[in-house]
């Protein structure tokens, strides 16, 4: 059973000006990634998770909380032992607010509910889909094998989700980080999830994204801000595909 407890080193301190840092045990196995879990497991951590998130909107201190897997040294993995992070902030950092201000200018009705129905009209870059959740390596991948979990219901808030969709991304992600693993090996990676401010609503529709560790960022990428991706989305989306069919 998952089992959350505060961080010894937080980035934040629990303060009116500070917040929360907080570490999510996945499970007593000291070896087993999330996609190693059995899917009972991950349901467990996706409860926590929720349960987390909901107790810290509550905290009026509180804008918005960062829930991530550093799964890896090469991802930032300071513990061997599988675990999550939640950082609950008391300011919108700049990367959601950016993605809230691309969400804002997007004309249709949602950019990733028109995301989804365009990818499942082509399929080339579903990897994984269901009634409640789809995955894709995005058009715009930054590294090779590059991961959209997208629950298909639209829900700014992963906490306010419902169950079943909540379940089924975490089972999604079990599964693709399966099949990542059949086809790269033990490789490092980042989880992040992306869910509205606490007290913002739309335009918005929470997700995570996964980036595997599968190359190393050099002086180029870090120098200009311009990702190079030696493999295209369709290719990695195709690869993980067959990885799937042969289970």
């Amino acid at each position: 059973e998952p089992f959350v407890v505060a961080n010894r080193g937080p980035v934040f301190t629990q303060a009116t000006a500070g917040g929360i840092h907080e570490i999510l045990i996945f499970s007593p196995e000291h070896d087993a990634t999330l996609g190693q879990l059995s899917a009972e497991q991950v349901e467990l951590v996706m409860a926590a998770l929720r349960d987390r998130l909901e107790e810290h909107a509550s905290q009026p201190n509180l804008r918005y909380t960062q829930a991530i897997v550093n799964s890896g040294r090469e991802a930032g993995a300071s513990l061997e032992h599988p675990h999550g992070q939640l950082l609950g902030m008391s300011f919108i950092p700049r990367e959601l607010a950016e993605e809230q201000a691309r969400f804002a200018r997007f004309a249709g009705s949602c950019l990733l509910c028109t995301t989804i129905e365009a990818e499942e009209d082509s399929t080339h870059r579903v990897i994984y889909a269901n009634d409640h959740v789809v995955v894709v390596c995005p058009f715009w991948s930054a590294v090779p094998y590059e991961m959209l979990v997208m629950p298909r219901e639209h829900n700014p808030h992963l906490h306010r989700s419902p169950t079943e969709d909540l379940l089924a991304v975490g089972e999604a992600i079990r599964c693709t980080l399966q099949q990542l693993a059949e086809v790269i090996g033990d490789v490092a990676y980042n989880i992040v999830f992306h869910s509205a401010p606490y007290r913002v609503g739309e335009p918005y529709h929470w997700h995570a994204h996964i980036w595997p560790k599968a190359t190393t960022t050099a002086g180029f990428e870090l120098g200009t801000g311009v990702a190079i991706n030696v493999i295209s989305a369709e290719e990695a989306a195709e690869t993980l595909k067959v990885t799937a069919l042969a289970h």
